[in-house]
């Protein structure tokens, strides 16, 4: 399986209960498929891994790996604080047939670059399945150094890494040091698509792909292509849509984007709420723009 392109990370659909909603799901799946997506990453970030748990999330890894079925590939989060937890998820996620995993770094207490190393090593030997490391400080405390990427890269079933820094010069590091490495970098900074692809970036990990998934893809594709300039317009395209999201906590704006564009995608879990009547009266304006509403 190579790691390349753009892969939407998913949100987690919720009905008015706050439990999985199985027929919103296989429709976003569908759209996201139909739209051009290269994966379909769950369980991260913008797919609430942090408020599930483990049976939810196996559940939930089920369907997607059913409804895809093999149609792009799946990249599923299993990261958390304890290593042997972390083994145990990835071992089921495995078992179901995901394509690849991701691991977050652990978080609340910062370990040791040494301490992260080990803990990555031992998860990587329990699974056979690729490994993508996930850099993503801000949130976590603590930031992958080259160093520790190029050690890992060493391992054969660690094959990249999405880095949510939103830092330039983290990235370059990163494809600098593993140059030489069977290792592919991915963007998870939605703003740093196009620059970390001209950097010699494989793709990105893109969570404005849940709404924006044909604009998302055609910087990829026109950047395939050499066509800079049209990669350049839809880069700075979905920066309208950025805007938008920092009117709320994650993934809160998002998903009201997704529902209020015609997939009821449901609210984001407790404690983070619905948006106010102001914040959706900006979202249902930026879906005009996009033709989307």
């Amino acid at each position: 399986m190579e790691l390349k392109g753009i892969i939407t990370a998913m949100v987690t659909p919720f009905d008015e209960n706050q439990e999985i909603n199985s027929e919103a799901a296989k429709q976003l799946i569908n759209k996201l498929i139909n739209a051009g997506v290269d994966g379909i990453f769950i369980l991260g970030t913008n797919g609430e891994f942090y408020l599930l748990t483990d049976d939810e999330k196996v559940a939930f890894a089920k369907l997607v790996i059913d409804e895809v079925n093999k149609r792009v590939p799946v990249y599923i989060g299993t990261g958390g604080n304890s290593t042997r937890e972390v083994i145990a998820l990835s071992k089921k996620m495995e078992a179901l047939g995901a394509d690849a995993l991701s691991v977050i770094t652990p978080f609340f207490v910062v370990p040791t670059q040494q301490e992260v190393i080990k803990h990555y090593k031992a998860i990587a030997e329990s699974v056979q399945i690729p490994i993508i490391l996930y850099n993503i400080p801000k949130n976590t405390g603590i930031n992958l150094e080259p160093a520790t990427v190029v050690e890992l890269a060493e391992v054969k079933n660690i094959a990249g890494i999405k880095d949510s820094s939103g830092n330039i010069e983290n990235i370059q590091s990163y494809i600098e040091a593993t140059k030489d490495y069977d290792f592919c970098i991915l963007s998870g900074s939605d703003s740093l698509i196009l620059k970390s692809l001209e950097l010699g970036a494989a793709g990105a990990i893109a969570a404005t792909s849940n709404l924006l998934a044909e604009l998302d893809v055609s910087i990829y594709r026109n950047f395939l292509k050499g066509d800079m300039e049209a990669a350049g317009k839809a880069q700075k395209e979905i920066d309208v849509f950025r805007g938008v999201l920092k009117l709320g906590t994650v993934p809160s704006i998002l998903k009201k984007s997704v529902e209020l564009s015609g997939i009821p995608v449901g609210p984001a879990r407790l404690p983070a709420t619905e948006p106010n009547a102001e914040a959706v009266a900006t979202i249902k304006e930026m879906l005009r723009y996009y033709k989307l509403a």
